[in-house]
Parts: C-alpha cells; sequence; structure tokens
C-alpha cells in the first residue's frame, strides 16, 4: 500500500477512529503566476529558468513593485508560499546593480540563517558571483573579519546584531555605508519580550546606517496573522506596505482533531497527551508516513522521543529502520546542523521538537505533523501544521488535545477552531526596563545628541531614561551630546530572548569526561536542572551533581533511572502601585467586580520537586531544593471582588475554602484561555489567588506578566475582559465533567463555586 492508503487505513482503524472529532480535508489550490518582471536582471532570470522557475507567483511579483518604488514592505503569505524569493529578487537585483550595495538578512534562529546561506549559495554558484557569510555565534574567529570586509550579504540574528555587529560598527564602515536593503524573516515571531527587544535593536541599526550615510529599505516577511502592517511598522519604526495576496499553490491537506479517550469519566480525567501524541507518531511512522511531533516543553519532548524509540527498539531490525530524534532549545550547533541534514536526506524519518522547528527551516519531505496539545495560538499551529507537505502532496496534521480548558474548548466546538481568525501580534518598545536596556547600548554605540533626542530614532521617551542614567552615573552629558561614561560593555548584560544573558551551561563529568552538552537560560535552570533533578539530552539520561548558578555551571552524570522530575514553584506577590481601576459591569446598574492595573513585586522560588515514572507518569516521591529566590518588579491586573459587587455578594455566601476553590479555578480558565486573546505562551502569565488579600482586604485574583517590567500583556488582557471572561463561561458550560476537572477548572478548582461566581 502506498501512503495515501496507509493513512486512510490508520484513520479508519478502531485504535484511532471512535476518538476523532473531526477530520476535514483542505482543498489543493492552484497557483496565480505573474511573468517575470520585465527590468530583473536577465542573470537572475537565468539562474532561475536553470532551477526551473519560469514565472513567479503573484505576491512576489508585488513585492517586487513595491520594493523597486522604495518602500518599505511587508508580505504576509502562509507557510511554504516561496517568500524567499520575495526579498531574493530585490536584493540580488540591487547587488548586480551596484557592486559596493550590501544587504543584512536577520533570521530568528541560527538554523534558519544556515538553512539561508545554503539556498543563496546554490543560488550564486550558478553564476552571479556574490559572496553570502553567515554571522553569528557559530562563525569561526577565523572567517568574521573575511564577512565583514567582502560579504555582499551578511545572514544574521538579532542577538548577534544587538551584541556583536553594532557596539562593533567601526569595524563595518563599508558594510554599513552601502546598506541597501534590510530583511526581517519570519517577522511574527518578534512579539511579546522579544519583539519588543528586536524593535529597539532595529531602531539602533538604522542609527547606525544613518550615522554612515545609508538608508536602507526594510523588506519584512511573515506568517498570517491579524495585524501584519501594524506589527512591521512597531519593529522598524517607518511606514510599511502590506503585499498580502498569496498566489503560491497548496497540496490538500487533512486536518485531525482527536480527543485522548477519557479514563475516569467522574473525575473527567483523559488519557495523557504524551501518550497519544506517542500512539499516533509511531503508527505513522510504522505506515512510513514521515512525522515531526510537536510537544511545548523540553522535558516532554525528550520523554515522548524516549517513549517512541523505547517502543521501536528491535536489534533485529534496527529499530525497523525508523530513526527518531529530538530537537529543542540548548542543544550545541553540530547537533541542531546534524539533525537537519538527517531529515533533509531522509537518514532521520521524525523528529519530537518544541516550536523550534515551527519556522520556515528546510527540513525535507515531512508527511505528518502531530501538535501535542494547543501551542498557544492559531498561528502557532497554522505553521506548525505548514511544516508536513512542504514539498506538495497530501499531507496530514494531528491536534491531540491536552485536558487544559481551551483545548477541550476547541474539542466542545471544533466548527470555532476553524472559524477563529489569526490572532494579533503586539510589540512594546517602549517598555521602560527594555527601552533602559537600549539606550545603554545605543549610548555606547555612538553619543546622543540634544538635537536627535527631539526628532531622532528614538521616541521622546528617550529623555527621562537618559537623565536617569546619568543620575546613575554611567552617561555624561556635555556639549549637548549624551556620552558614554562607564567601563562595562552594556550588550553584554542584555539578553533579547530571556530576563537575563546569563545562561547555565551544562556539563557532562561522568568518569571525568568534562564535556559540554547543553546550555539553558537562569530562571529555567533554577526550575529544571536543580541538584537531584533528572536531565534527558536527546534519549540520554543524567542527574544533577551540582548547579552553580554563581559561575553559571551545572555538572550531570549520566544515569539510567525510570523516572523524570519536576520542580515545584512557591510564588509571593506584594502589590508596589495602584495605576488604574477598571469597574466590569454585571446586571442592571451593579458592577460585577473590578480591576486595579499596578505595579506588583513577584518573588519565586523552587522549592520542593517530584518524580514522575516513566509511562504511568505518577507521582514517586519527592525532593528538597535549596537555591536563592528569583525576584522581579512587574505589571499585574488584580481583579477584585468586593462584597459590594455582584460577584462578591455571590462569594459573600461560600465558606473560605469554596472561595479559594473558586478563584483557583478561575485562574485555571484565565491562564489557559487568556493566550489565545494575547498571542503569547501560558508560561508567559503567572496567577496568584488570595482569599483575602492583605492589601486590598477581598478576595483577589492577581494576573502578572513573567517578564522583568511587563511587556504589555496586562493592559492588553484589560481591553480584553469582557470577551474572555464571555468565553471561560462557555468553556465551563460545556465541560462535559459535574463537579471541576483538568479540562475546565484544574485539580484544585470548584466548578459548582467557579461558575456561580462567572453567572454574576
Amino acid at each position: 500500500m502506498n501512503k495515501h492508503e496507509n493513512l486512510k487505513k490508520l484513520l479508519n482503524s478502531p485504535e484511532f477512529a471512535q476518538d476523532i472529532v473531526i477530520n476535514r480535508l483542505l482543498p489543493a489550490q492552484d497557483g496565480i503566476y505573474a511573468k517575470f518582471p520585465e527590468d530583473l536582471d536577465p542573470r537572475i532570470v537565468k539562474v532561475l529558468q536553470k532551477r526551473g522557475i519560469n514565472e513567479i507567483y503573484i505576491h512576489q511579483a508585488e513585492v517586487w513593485n513595491l520594493a523597486k518604488s522604495g518602500r518599505n514592505t511587508v508580505v504576509v503569505t502562509p507557510t511554504a508560499s516561496g517568500k524567499t524569493l520575495c526579498y531574493n529578487l530585490p536584493c540580488l537585483q540591487a547587488l548586480l546593480n551596484d557592486e559596493k550595495a550590501r544587504c543584512l538578512y536577520l533570521f530568528p534562529t541560527k538554523a534558519l540563517s544556515q538553512d539561508q546561506q545554503s539556498e543563496l549559495n546554490e543560488i550564486s554558484g550558478e553564476g552571479l558571483n556574490i559572496k553570502i557569510a553567515t554571522y553569528d555565534g557559530d562563525t569561526p574567529e577565523s572567517l568574521r573579519v573575511s564577512a565583514r570586509d567582502t560579504g555582499r550579504i551578511i545572514i544574521s540574528n538579532p542577538d548577534m546584531l544587538h551584541s556583536g555587529i553594532l557596539p562593533n560598527h567601526p569595524k563595518w564602515i563599508k558594510f554599513f555605508s552601502n546598506l541597501k536593503f534590510i530583511v526581517i524573516d519570519e517577522a511574527h515571531a518578534y512579539r511579546g519580550v522579544m519583539g519588543s527587544h528586536v524593535a529597539n535593536v532595529i531602531r539602533r541599526l538604522r542609527r547606525i546606517a544613518l550615522f554612515y550615510g545609508a538608508n536602507p529599505q526594510f523588506i519584512l516577511c511573515s506568517a498570517t496573522i491579524a495585524n501584519p502592517l501594524q506589527l512591521a511598522e512597531s519593529l522598524i519604526g517607518q511606514e510599511v506596505s502590506l503585499a498580502d495576496k498569496n498566489g503560491a499553490p497548496r497540496g490538500e491537506k487533512r486536518i485531525i482533531l482527536y480527543n485522548p479517550p477519557l479514563v475516569d469519566a467522574v473525575q473527567g480525567i483523559r488519557r495523557s497527551v504524551v501518550t497519544e501524541s506517542r500512539r499516533w507518531m509511531l503508527a505513522l511512522l510504522k505506515a512510513g508516513i514521515k512525522t515531526i511531533l510537536f510537544a511545548h516543553s523540553r522535558i516532554r519532548v525528550e520523554v515522548a522521543a524516549s517513549y517512541v524509540n523505547e517502543d521501536l527498539k528491535n536489534i533485529y531490525t534496527d529499530n525497523s529502520r525508523i530513526r527518531v530524534e529530538s530537537y529543542r532549545g540548548g542543544f550545541l550547533p553540530n547537533e541542531r546542523r546534524e539533525i537537519e541534514k538527517g531529515l533533509r536526506e531522509g537518514d532521520i524519518q521524525g523528529v519530537v521538537s518544541t516550536n523550534a522547528l515551527e519556522l520556515g527551516i528546510d527540513i525535507g519531505g515531512l508527511d505528518a505533523s502531530v501538535v501535542a496539545g494547543f501551542p498557544g495560538s492559531f498561528n502557532s499551529f497554522w505553521q506548525q501544521s505548514g511544516r508536513a507537505g512542504r514539498r506538495g502532496g497530501t499531507s496530514v496534521s494531528v491536534f491531540i488535545a491536552s485536558v487544559s480548558p481551551l483545548d477541550q474548548f476547541i474539542m466542545n466546538d471544533p466548527e470555532w477552531f476553524f472559524r477563529k481568525s489569526a490572532e494579533e501580534a503586539h510589540v512594546d518598545p517602549d517598555n521602560p526596563y527594555i527601552l533602559t536596556d537600549h539606550v545603554k547600548c545605543a549610548c555606547f554605540e555612538l553619543p546622543f545628541t540634544d538635537e536627535e533626542i527631539k526628532d531622532g530614532i528614538f521616541t521622546e521617551n528617550v529623555l527621562p531614561v537618559l537623565e536617569y542614567l546619568e543620575e546613575e552615573g554611567v552617561i555624561r552629558h556635555t556639549s549637548a551630546k549624551w556620552h558614554w561614561a562607564d567601563r562595562s560593555y552594556p550588550a553584554e548584560g542584555v539578553s533579547l530572548r530571556t530576563g537575563g544573558a546569563d545562561n547555565i551551561v551544562i556539563i557532562d563529568i561522568t568518569q571525568g569526561r568534562n564535556n559540554v552538552i547543553g546550555e539553558m537560560d537562569r530562571p529555567s535552570a533554577k526550575e529544571m536542572i536543580f541538584e537531584k533533578a533528572v536531565y534527558i539530552h536527546r534519549g540520554r539520561q543524567y542527574i544533577v551533581e551540582k548547579l552553580d548558578v554563581e559561575n553559571r555551571k551545572c555538572h550531570v552524570s549520566e544515569a539510567d533511572v525510570n523516572y523524570f522530575t519536576d520542580g515545584l514553584v512557591k510564588t509571593d506577590i506584594k502589590v508596589l502601585t495602584e495605576d488604574e481601576v477598571i469597574s466590569v459591569d454585571g446586571f442592571g446598574s451593579e458592577e460585577a467586580f473590578s480591576a486595579v492595573i499596578g505595579d506588583v513585586l513577584v518573588r519565586s522560588q523552587v522549592t520542593k520537586f517530584k518524580k514522575l515514572k516513566f509511562r504511568t507518569h505518577e507521582n514517586i516521591g519527592f525532593g528538597d531544593v535549596m537555591l536563592p529566590e528569583e525576584e522581579i518588579q512587574t505589571r499585574a491586573i488584580v481583579f477584585q471582588f468586593s462584597p459590594e459587587s455582584q460577584t462578591g455578594k455571590v462569594l459573600a455566601k461560600m465558606d473560605e475554602q469554596q472561595i479559594g476553590e473558586a478563584l483557583c479555578g478561575l485562574g485555571t480558565l484565565i491562564k489557559n484561555i487568556a493566550p489565545v486573546f494575547l498571542l503569547c505562551d501560558t508560561r508567559d502569565l503567572g496567577i496568584a489567588e488570595r482569599v483575602k488579600d492583605p492589601h486590598f482586604s477581598v478576595p483577589s485574583l492577581f494576573v502578572y506578566d513573567k517578564y522583568p517590567g511587563g511587556t504589555g500583556l496586562v493592559e492588553s488582557l484589560a481591553q480584553k475582559i469582557k470577551p474572555l471572561f464571555g468565553y471561560i463561561r462557555e468553556a465551563l458550560e460545556k465541560c462535559p465533567c459535574k463537579n471541576g476537572c483538568p479540562s475546565c477548572v484544574g485539580p484544585a478548582g470548584n466548578k459548582k463555586a467557579t461558575f456561580a461566581m462567572l453567572l454574576s
């Protein structure tokens, strides 16, 4: 049987069919084409024709026309729709027209950079003779000088631009003074914290280019989001034109929504999403269907990959000649490239990944994607779904629901899943914490002038930041200029992706090896690789011997245990300011409840960990963790249920335990459903319930941004309270459980009490 017949047989098998909620075929779509532009350099046309391209898609032609007219452009089309050619055509044309011209390509990951260099090298090697160089953290020192001096297209990422290129701009004079185009690929990835950082890095980049007499054009590429134009303009701080008419063809795709079977109908407990995703991946691989499984944490990725490889284990058939690898952040560069190459060349038939492979890396002809639990946004789901079927033909994407309220809401109303429009992506470059970091970096690179502050690339918010930094003694104002006056190198202390730049290096010391096997950011390390924790790396198990936070090292030794570990975090929260009060209307003239937006101090600490047995995930023991607490000042919205409000009157009829359970249930629902409205991950929001808060003296529920200073998530949530609570009520109504379950109010919530509270 061929793959198509194998898939049909699999979907009709009793093993899966009875729990498939919906099986929908998205039909194939023909392409809409345009002729090559008349003024396109014949050398480029010749190279494209050699590669079998005799015409271009209409969105590629539209970007060409916009770029030719000198406008910044953002192109928004689905996965695998030829966005690369959208920017390659105008960039290659500019480089061929002017031998001094330079272009900068920015990708969110090193893997994408390597992928794009391979493709560009093939094009250049067919007669264009344009030097392409990758300049990132993996580029050897011996190649960096050559890249700077002779590279016509520099491929990099925002992290290297921030910490390696911009602070050393005098070495890049030739490049910056001739910079014609800046390409920002996968622009939708730059949202929230990272997007706010990247917007400031782009401000610094434009400032330095202007200093050397260049005014480059921007071409941005994005997957489908609700506000691509707004996001693009926020990122680059300039006007942008939109190209969103997709002309690319699409193969047919089958979307499967699958709800794991109930194992305890009374408590609403379903079979584990890890177990079910493993079953699906195994069945697909054994049917000859190359598969990628997306799990949403590092632990889940390693555990799921271990399960699949264990199930395939057979020394007589060499595991049925099926090779499965894990892929996640923290891998060493050579490991990432080995896996990517294996997927492209067909040596690896399956991969279990975090969202690290969500973006457009060419990983070959995968036929199926399995998404284990909702990935936090519909944009992410369609990106992950699009990783299969990139080379045409029929593909399948299986969404396996977890027990979270949002996943079960989707399973109860699957049509909503297909009706739901793409979410918006937001950045806040003027976040005071983020802006202060980048003003330091910008001032180190070039002094700010008083004239520039009034009408420059940075907004007027830069002046109070400079004045504050002058008081701190790191900036000096003299002769109408603001100079960097400190010995430090500020970019070193600023990470674009986490709250701090200090990653922990993980070292294998088994039998005196002393080999670096990975890395992890400090906050995650405190929660995952504390002493006696189990660290899993590409299927191998290690026990953490020592976590040295101060020296950024973690020593691990190989072990063979039948469990993995999970840290238990204790959180304390203190109100610092009350900036805004919002009244949420109830029935009639009464308010349902009020909400306060302000600054809070959050202290978190891992105090214990639990051991979870492989396969069954049963708790087989606890251990103590002795680590210093993490402390951040951030933004929060506090839902207050005073005795005078409608909701407060409902809570007044409950005892303290019921109030606690109602608040816990509401907190669980908000944490799981709010990310759909905010385009963030559930891990970006913190929840704290207080039966009687010491500051407000009434039952309160804190929802806070888990990044220092906040990133605008709280303010965005404040604008969406009514629709959010509407979805929450609907999720509770549709949940089939009687008293509450993991699919609605969570294990500690009370469905009846939460529902009574929401009905007000």
